[in-house]
């Protein structure tokens, strides 16, 4: 019989952990190679991930409480000596930056004064950068010890304000941060070590201007699985965990690391040769709920993110595939001109290839798993067609499974119809393009929700197909034209031969053109053939 493991779902405390027998993935062997290496770091990963016991656990370390590391990797190390440090922990996490200008501020004096308080320091009504400063000094003034400086989420107030709308609160944000975080290098001396976590980076106007000693461990793969956790460490601690799901689930052991791993592995962090990272959240709540679910994306809708899609004109279909250079996808620009860096560091896409071009590396990106992928469709859904009626949105899309399962065009398209029917005028405009693509856009939704293989201007010896949807029977080779017939549609799909490709499979190719209506803004008839 399995000993039932205890989950620490909502503990962030590395002691509380500890203390309280909760799982612990030990990843204190990156805590002796970040103290032994270094002194000031940056580390970028999505919400949820285990930043903040990351930083609870060098919180402990720099206290000096080496009971709590009994055991652990770093208490093998002979050449630490647990020496205890003034500690200044500021989290940023708690607070709502989106419905007062002064939310900020409310943080920073709070911590400042508890700081001011306990040190002795006196009060006096400056900058919050020259309190802080005088805090650190003062510190190392009375203790003769030097300071660590640990700050959690420390891009929440410039995330929670993204938008046209709190363009001018970010940048009053951007300004303070600014200012507060450059303390960290006027006080170098006083610092033994600092360490700031996120989940994006502002590159071009970047909080961080005045701060160039951070040593950014993003994306190097020495720190690849620094949070998260990997397959070995999924098997190794949690093996007992897996069994008790595979039995709830009447899966076997087997069946069930399968499901895990396409639910809930496939973040990389630096290059493709490294291991694959699970969602730790994900996965202690599938343990402990021993249910599969999609936990993490369920924890919040990215409803900024695809407001942002929506609004550039993003074609859906190239998110699963975008290729970037490092610098493109660690800097992120004030306007959000391109969202891809901004869906990667937030772990809507990862990592999934490489390919050098001269010294620099282009990176590939795609959707980490089922759990993202099927989330961001969902998401998307409602806004791309304009519905919120989510029982009924999901009774369309099953009867679209069942219909294109079966063969049958006219039921997929009939539904589709009434689907883009619910676009808004004003989100097409008088551009076919982006007209085009819009409604291209739902349909390649439509296909990923059901679960089908879908493929958006697949390249070909003589072109681009539209669109090509797989089930188990039928390939659907798709062409979209504006104010054109649906025979114009499959003319083109003959005289470019892009059925051909599919002649050795044994699947039944349906060929369907379809014609949009610029007056109608919707799709007004199709043709099919065979």
């Amino acid at each position: 019989m399995n000993e039932i493991q205890k989950y620490p779902i909502g503990v962030q405390n590395f002691e509380k952990i500890i203390r309280n027998g909760f799982l612990y993935i030990d990843k204190t062997e990156f805590i002796y190679r970040l103290i032994t290496k270094g002194e000031y770091y940056f580390l970028s990963r999505p919400r949820r991930f285990g930043k903040s016991l990351l930083l609870s656990t060098l919180e402990a370390f720099f206290q000096g409480k080496r009971e709590l590391f009994k055991g652990l990797a770093i208490d093998s190390h002979d050449d630490i000596t647990w020496e205890e440090y003034p500690v200044l922990h500021l989290d940023l996490n708690a607070q709502d930056y989106t419905k007062d200008d002064s939310s900020l501020d409310q943080v920073l004096e709070s911590n400042l004064a508890h700081w001011e308080n306990i040190y002795g320091v006196q009060y006096t009504p400056d900058s919050f950068s020259l309190r802080f400063k005088r805090v650190i000094e003062t510190i190392h003034s009375i203790t003769g010890r030097q300071v660590v400086v640990l700050i959690d989420e420390y891009d929440k107030p410039l995330q929670q304000n993204i938008g046209k709308s709190r363009r001018d609160r970010q940048n009053r944000f951007r300004e303070t941060l600014k200012g507060f975080y450059g303390v960290l290098k006027t006080c170098d001396p006083y610092i033994r070590f600092a360490f700031l976590t996120g989940v994006t980076k502002f590159g071009k106007v970047s909080v961080f201007s005045d701060l160039n000693n951070l040593r950014d461990l993003t994306m190097e793969p020495e720190y690849n699985s620094i949070c998260g956790i990997t397959e070995t460490e999924l098997i190794t601690y949690m093996r007992g965990g897996i069994e008790l799901l595979a039995e709830k689930q009447r899966m076997s052991f087997e069946d069930t690391c399968a499901r895990l791993k396409k639910s809930y592995d496939g973040y990389r962090f630096s290059e493709d040769e490294a291991e694959g990272i699970y969602n730790p959240f994900s996965l202690l709540n599938v343990m402990e709920s021993r249910r599969f679910a999609d936990y993490w994306f369920l924890t919040a809708t990215p409803t900024m993110l695809v407001e942002l899609l929506r609004d550039r004109n993003i074609d859906l279909s190239r998110l699963d595939g975008a290729t970037r250079t490092e610098n493109e996808l660690m800097g992120l620009d004030p306007e959000f001109s391109d969202p891809i860096p901004l869906l990667f560091q937030s772990g809507y896409l990862t990592i999934k290839g490489t390919r050098k071009m001269g010294e620099r590396t282009l990176y590939r990106l795609g959707f980490p798993n089922s759990e993202v992928q099927n989330g961001m469709m969902e998401a998307l859904f409602p806004f791309y067609v304009n519905r919120n009626d989510g029982s009924e949105g999901a009774m369309l899309i099953y009867d679209c499974v069942s219909f294109l399962e079966e063969g049958d065009v006219e039921g997929f398209m009939n539904i589709l119809k009434s689907l883009l029917a619910g676009v808004p005028y004003s989100e097409t405009g008088d551009n076919d393009k982006v007209y085009e693509g819009r409604f291209r856009d739902v349909m390649y939704i439509v296909c990923k929700l059901m679960g089908m293989s879908v493929q958006c201007e697949l390249h070909t010896g003589l072109g681009r197909i539209d669109m090509t949807v797989e089930t188990g029977s039928y390939i659907y080779v798709m062409e979209f034209k504006v104010d054109k017939s649906p025979e114009t549609a499959l003319a083109r799909i003959d005289e470019k031969h892009y059925a051909d490709r599919y002649l050795a499979d044994p699947r039944t190719v349906v060929k369907v053109g379809v014609e949009f209506s610029s007056t109608e803004r919707n799709i007004t008839s199709w043709a099919i053939a065979h």
